[in-house]
């Protein structure tokens, strides 16, 4: 018997333990409904979370939204830093709950006093040496390096799971600048984007983008030509450490 009750638990435990959200995610159903001609990347890591979506038929961006989540239990909660379908959203929280099945991850409440029911599948769990939610801290420009303080107007660059998204936005004027994203590669100090959607230029899906990379005392550093073909040095941070514990 308490071989039995020994196993159950550790079986228990072993499932909970499974049960993680960081990664990325693709909606599948809301509100009861197949999601169609349209795709929602949904990325967890760090304790933020960013999406995009767009139509699949013509690349058209459609939304953007993203912030700080909290999950205890089946409760879970989001703190939008970025909104674009309602950015008068921004700065709010949104109380949900959360459970897991099936590699399927099933978010249901109430926003704005109407019932939302939401299915993710979960389409990457991928860790590598850029698994990490950034925000951009410098540039050089002309050999020099130009470091920058992140704010209320900040770059963040989420990636977990092999995908990856960026965004450009003020959290306290609401004012979104731009987001994109895809899927992308990071092995032996090579960076490889494949861009799925773009809010500036439905153009430039499809296009693949290579870097060089190297972390350095937890600090990314990228370089190589932009999708403009200009050259670029960027330098990311930890976006707890740089943003989060400086606040």
């Amino acid at each position: 018997m308490k071989y039995l009750v020994a196993l159950l638990f550790g079986l228990f435990a072993f499932s909970l333990n499974a049960q993680t959200i960081e990664g990325a995610w693709k909606l599948t159903h809301q509100n009861g409904k197949p999601v169609t001609n349209q795709e929602f990347i949904k990325i967890y890591q760090d304790g933020y979370f960013a999406y995009g979506a767009k139509e699949t038929g013509t690349n058209k961006f459609l939304q953007a939204g993203g912030g700080l989540f909290t999950m205890e239990g089946s409760d879970y909660a989001e703190h939008l830093d970025f909104y674009t379908a309602d950015p008068d959203q921004v700065g709010t929280k949104n109380q949900y709950k959360i459970d897991f099945a099936d590699n399927k991850l099933v978010i249901s409440g109430k926003v704005k006093g109407k019932d939302l029911i939401e299915i993710w599948e979960k389409v990457g769990s991928r860790e590598d040496d850029l698994t990490q939610n950034w925000v951009i801290t410098g540039r050089k420009v002309d050999g020099e390096t130009r470091s920058m303080t992140p704010g209320a107007r900040r770059t963040v660059k989420i990636l977990s799971g092999g995908r990856f998204q960026w965004i450009a936005f003020n959290s306290e004027t609401k004012e979104f600048s731009g987001t994109g994203g895809g899927t992308y590669e990071a092995k032996d100090g090579k960076y490889t984007e494949q861009i799925t959607f773009f809010s500036r230029d439905d153009s430039r899906v499809g296009a693949s983008l290579s870097f060089d990379y190297e972390v350095k005392d937890n600090q990314w550093h990228h370089s190589g030509l932009s999708s403009t073909g200009n050259p670029i040095y960027e330098i990311w941070s930890s976006y707890r450490e740089a943003y989060l514990n400086k606040k």
